[in-house]
């Protein structure tokens, strides 16, 4: 998969509370053991979901899958019919917008919990579900090994680790602007759920054109 390919999926798979709770972690007390310990989790489940999506496609027959062509076009249209209703919902819920509660406890976090939060936020939240196999199945349908989603996890992965990059290089100057972005992430979460849906209709839209 080329670096044009890779870079809007990557995007979606940090935007919203997976970024944000990097920020969070890179601002805590132990930044560097919860920041890595988060982005190994990470690591974890994108490989694993990529994995299994990846050898279900080459078992159901690579290329066209159980779903013909009129079936997987009724699917996008699907798809895009659920994202446009999100993003109205998302629109009209945007004054009572807020982060989850368990946000708050991320400045206070243990590597354990972050290893956790890593695993479950990129492998088992929806939007990064549908990513992560639409990853794996392309590379089945295409017949190209499952290493060609190294680019895929490893942009995903440098993404989450910025902000904590950002400290160990900027120091001080970036513990103080990291907390000013999260504070504007937290008061701002329905634009980034936006952002996120309106990434997801242009991929559906490439996938139902294309």
């Amino acid at each position: 998969m080329s670096f044009v390919e890779v870079l809007p999926l990557a995007i979606v798979m940090i935007a919203g509370p997976q970024i944000l709770s990097s920020i969070f972690l890179a601002t805590s007390e132990r930044w560097r053991t919860n920041s890595a310990a988060y982005v190994f989790g990470a690591a974890l489940s994108i490989s694993l979901v990529v994995s299994i999506a990846y050898l279900l496609g080459s078992s159901l027959g690579g290329g066209g899958g159980l779903l013909g062509a009129s079936a997987r076009q009724l699917l996008y249209l699907a798809v895009l019919v659920l994202l446009f209703y999100a993003a109205v919902d998302t629109y009209r819920k945007r004054e009572v917008s807020e982060p989850p509660k368990w946000m708050g406890k991320l400045t206070n976090a243990t590597p354990g919990f972050s290893f956790r939060l890593g695993f479950l936020l990129l492998g088992v939240f929806p939007t990064n579900v549908v990513t992560s196999i639409s990853v794996g199945t392309f590379l089945a349908a295409n017949a190209d090994p499952v290493t060609d989603a190294a680019g895929f996890v490893s942009l995903t992965l440098f993404m989450l680790a910025l902000p904590s990059l950002g400290v160990l290089v900027l120091g001080r100057r970036a513990e103080l602007v990291l907390p000013k972005i999260r504070d504007w992430m937290n008061d701002n979460t329905w634009i980034i759920s936006e952002a996120v849906i309106a990434l997801f209709v242009v991929l559906t839209l490439q996938n139902l054109l294309g």
